[in-house]
């Protein structure tokens, strides 16, 4: 079993497996830690798909030091052949002697092979309770790869900033700028680590964005594939999205159907352009192309459509000390398909946190935990 003495260097694994936040998908983040009676021998983490895993990089730097040590891994180790050997063998060739884990891996290839591996050698095996919170920390940090595993679609997270009264713009459309410089930083670091940013067709139009990561420290090393939900194909190719393609790509999803000279026109201008029926269809179309989280940044109009498919998993709710005092002005969320009757009916959360960000105060909502 996982006792105290075990806590911090699972604490300082789920630390080290950060460091892939922006790099390692579509692979896991995992964070490895490799002690002797309670002295780090090793670190680890991965860094980006067909390099080291983490176990192998922490196995690498504790040679013979390995030997009869604890490992810490925040992911079971793989049993597979994939880019590169599989971590649970190369365990077992190190001679560790005992292998502590904070999360299963919910491949259906992979669930549960690590760990029968490691038995099988006579490796003992502690695999933290389900409700242990650095267990949820640890799958709260592959939200998105175990989402695309247990339900077939990218991880969705709405991230908005409103004032205080509710507003997300002015009556007349402006929202410029709500939050403070210290949270738009922290959007474009979201942006970083994103395998797509999405934004409806009203927003497209009415802000001109651009959507890449550009407020970064360090600077981010890839853009999220920008996704513009556009059933009538309403962008135009000039737009700003249109002209940054060369800075990463863009796709917009519309319905069947949708007007040939539109979508001929945005793929002349280095746009792709998808067909969806609906919104699964849509976020299925991005699970196909290995996209394991979606930041949706607008507006209310898909943030509602998306909360009234069930289709989204997380809010950031970017709350700033302003107040418009215009019930006319745009809310958080639009039309959800639905209308709650009684209080008791509400959509409830498994989880809330707040922190202040410069000026503005951050709401994290969780309205599922990954499986």
């Amino acid at each position: 079993m996982i006792d105290d003495a075990d806590r911090p260097l699972l604490a300082r694994a789920l630390e080290l497996a950060e460091r892939g936040a922006r790099t390692a998908a579509p692979n896991p983040l995992v964070g490895c830690v490799i002690a002797r009676h309670g002295t780090v021998v090793a670190e680890g983490f991965h860094v980006r798909p067909g390099e080291r895993h983490a176990e192998a990089m922490a196995l690498e730097v504790a040679a013979e030091g390995a030997r009869d040590a604890t490992v810490y891994v925040t992911l079971e180790p793989c049993a597979h052949h994939g880019r590169t050997p599989p971590c649970a063998d190369a365990l077992v060739a190190a001679g560790v002697g005992r292998v502590v884990v904070l999360a299963g891996d919910p491949a259906p290839h992979a669930s549960g092979a690590g760990l029968l591996r490691l038995a099988d050698a006579g490796i003992p095996v502690d695999l933290a309770d389900d409700d242990d919170p650095l267990a949820v920390a640890a799958r709260r940090q592959n939200a998105g790869f175990r989402t695309w595993h247990a339900l077939g679609r990218p991880h969705v997270t709405y991230k908005a900033a409103q004032t205080l009264d509710g507003r997300t713009a002015t009556r007349a459309g402006d929202s410029r700028w709500i939050s403070g410089e210290a949270s738009r930083a922290r959007v474009h670091e979201l942006r970083a680590r994103a395998g797509a940013v999405m934004v409806g067709a009203g927003t497209a139009l009415a802000d001109d964005p651009e959507l890449t990561a550009r407020d970064c420290d360090p600077p981010a090393e890839r853009q999220p594939l920008r996704v513009v939900w556009d059933r009538a194909l309403r962008i135009a190719e000039d737009s700003r999205l249109a002209r940054t393609t060369e800075r990463g790509p863009v796709l917009v999803l519309c319905t069947p159907g949708a007007d040939p000279a539109r979508r001929a026109a945005l793929e002349a201008a280095g746009v792709e352009v998808a067909e969806a029926a609906d919104l699964a269809a849509g976020l299925a179309v991005l699970h196909a192309r290995a996209v394991q989280t979606v930041l949706c940044e607008g507006g209310q109009g898909l943030a509602g459509a998306l909360l009234g498919a069930g289709l989204v998993d997380r809010m950031l709710v970017v709350t700033a000390p302003k107040l418009l005092g215009d019930p006319a002005a745009p809310g958080l969320v639009g039309a959800t398909g639905t209308v709650v009757g009684r209080m008791d009916e509400a959509t409830g959360l498994v989880a809330l946190g707040c922190e202040q960000v410069g000026e503005d105060l951050w709401i994290d909502a969780w309205l599922r935990e990954p499986r």
